[in-house]
């Protein structure tokens, strides 16, 4: 059996442009930290505030939809790395810091 040879020529290749997922993510991601922070705002938070795992469940996890739900330890770790939140031992249960009170 022989090889076929197929001849690419250089004027064929074209690059690809990368998929456009980083805007549709990062929407996502501004909109569940958007959830997050206006639930805060809502119940007349300050620092210290506790959102208990059935207010993240009642009140974020049963609101998202799929890209939502994608983004939505993105969305966490940006609000813990900012400083808005603090989460407590069970992973779930977030605390609102003195920074976050303010932005809100």
């Amino acid at each position: 059996m022989s090889k076929k040879n197929y001849a690419n020529p250089q004027q064929n290749r074209q690059r690809k442009a990368p998929p456009k997922k980083s805007v549709l993510e990062t929407t996502a991601k501004d909109e569940v930290k958007a959830m997050f922070m206006a639930w805060f705002k809502k119940n007349g938070a300050v620092a210290g505030h506790v959102m208990r795992k059935q207010d993240v469940i009642a009140n974020v996890l049963k609101k998202l939809d799929k890209k939502q739900d994608s983004a939505l330890e993105q969305a966490m770790d940006e609000l813990k790395r900012s400083g808005l939140i603090e989460t407590k031992a069970d992973g779930v249960t977030l605390v609102l810091t003195q920074k976050g009170a303010e932005q809100l």
